[in-house]
């Protein structure tokens, strides 16, 4: 089962996504894709780890999460966004090679039948990117977004911390 929750930055994509997990599991995981980039990463990405309590477990993966043992568990991946950043940025910008190494991932993953809830940021909903590599992610990101909403049994818009079902 796939789970696909989308909206904007601080749209309350996370917090929905891990109680839609308890819901579902007395002991969800929890996959962070995040590369520490600077201190005020570091102390968002604290302030995020705060929010989960015992019943979780973290696992760290910035790429290759069909390599995880996932089976049977449900899953909060968080976030697509960053996951794709990681694949683009170590792919140099290749976006042919970056869709299919996530569609890849995607497709390893979902063979192992767990219920995975993946959280991304919407995309094109702001400004236009003023770089090429800036409108080549725009593009990437809007590609594996409408992929993993198709493939998605459930997606969630989130506005202001209300979400909308859109499938």
């Amino acid at each position: 089962m796939l789970i696909f929750i989308t909206g904007g930055a601080r749209s309350g994509k996370s917090r929905y996504a891990q109680q839609l997990a308890l819901d579902r599991s007395a002991s969800p995981v929890y996959v962070a894709t995040a590369r520490i980039w600077d201190a005020e990463f570091k102390q968002r990405v604290d302030r995020h780890q705060q929010d989960r309590d015992h019943r979780w477990t973290l696992l760290e993966e910035e790429k290759w999460l069909s390599r995880l043992p996932l089976a049977g568990k449900v899953v909060v991946i968080d976030c697509v966004t960053l996951w794709i950043t990681n694949f683009f940025s170590d792919l140099k910008y290749d976006i042919d090679a970056c869709l299919a190494a996530c569609e890849q991932e995607v497709k390893g993953l979902l063979q192992q039948e767990g219920q995975f809830i993946f959280i991304s940021n919407e995309i094109g909903m702001g400004l236009h990117a003023d770089t090429e590599s800036g409108r080549k992610f725009t593009d990437l990101q809007g590609w594996i977004n409408q992929s993993l909403a198709a493939k998605a049994d459930e997606v969630i818009f989130m506005v202001s911390g209300l979400p909308l079902k859109v499938k």
